[in-house]
């Protein structure tokens, strides 16, 4: 007797339960990530910080003093100084972080990343953040009323121009 429909079958058969495994596990268990009252709120942006320091204009002494190639009207610091940021809910503080500049010569921006599950419904979202050492307190605020869905993903980003910018409230 010939093995081949036999193992074309027990084959077919090996095929068969490996893909009802795979539907099972791929349907069946139910993941909950969020409740059905519950939202996320997510701040994410990059920013870089203020010059710690304001250019200073050389003298005409100094531009002497160097040679041809190196001559600049102003000498500016590259260190920046670090982005507070502070987000709070119903006057209840979120998130409050000081980043620090990255870099050899503390030049860079920094990343900023938050995420946390909220009640869904209306809030008072107070978004607050200094990127300058020599300001006190937040140099740029948000504050609005925002109404979120249940399931919904309220993200708070930035723009250098017109600052902070909420997306995702109804």
């Amino acid at each position: 007797m010939s093995r081949q429909p036999l193992r074309f079958l027990l084959q077919a058969f090996n095929y068969a339960l490996f893909m009802a495994i795979v539907c099972y596990f791929a349907t069946s268990p139910s993941i909950r990530i969020l409740d059905d009252d519950e939202a996320v709120l997510t701040i994410a942006f990059a920013h870089a910080g203020q010059l710690r320091e304001p250019c200073r204009r050389l003298s005409q002494e100094e531009l002497n003093q160097l040679p041809a190639n190196m001559r600049r009207l102003e000498d500016c610091p590259r260190e920046r100084s670090p982005v507070t940021i502070e987000a709070r809910l119903d006057g209840e503080i979120l998130y409050r972080e000081t980043l620090q500049p990255p870099g050899l010569f503390e030049d860079g921006g920094v990343d900023i990343y938050f995420s946390a599950r909220i009640p869904a419904g209306d809030h008072r979202l107070a978004l607050g953040l200094n990127d300058s050492v020599r300001e006190q307190g937040f140099n740029l605020r948000l504050e609005r009323d925002v109404s979120i869905a249940p399931a919904r993903v309220l993200l708070v980003g930035f723009d250098q121009k017109t600052g902070f910018v909420v997306t995702g409230a109804e």
